[in-house]
């Protein structure tokens, strides 16, 4: 694994993710924004923010497994979400935490997670973009 992650003395520790992850990996895996279609290009989820969560993650899981990487690989996600109020934090972590029974990993390297008028389509409430590190 080239990735470490970590939460240093000094700065608050969040559930979602760490604050800092050290990469010691030689090659970088960028996996574009992530909505919540299935294969065939349909939206899952529609309404439903934590069904949408849940469906990027398995995507991204997709994408990085194609790379040859997998969530214990990422140095960084970007999450971005419509119309984002704090009081869709519980939907957001719900997803996360399905999405994470299925892969059987804790997807929380540092992330970023930015509230934004509107995605590629309305129905589409989320994007998870990932960045990793490989050997």
């Amino acid at each position: 694994m080239a990735i470490t992650l970590m939460n240093p003395a000094g700065l608050v520790e969040v559930d979602a993710y760490h604050q800092v992850a050290i990469a010691g990996g030689s090659k970088l895996v960028f996996v574009a924004g992530q909505v919540a279609w299935d294969a065939d290009g349909v939206t899952v989820g529609v309404d439903d923010l934590a069904a949408q969560v849940e469906q990027c993650y398995l995507n991204v899981a997709t994408a990085l497994a194609a790379a040859g990487a997998s969530f214990e690989d990422v140095a960084k996600l970007n999450v971005h979400v419509v119309d984002w109020t704090p009081d869709k934090m519980p939907l957001l972590m719900e997803g996360i935490t399905r999405a994470a029974a299925k892969l059987g990993v804790a997807p929380v390297p540092p992330a970023t997670l930015l509230g934004v008028a509107a995605l590629d389509v309305p129905e589409h409430l989320v994007e998870v973009e990932a960045t990793a590190v490989i050997d």
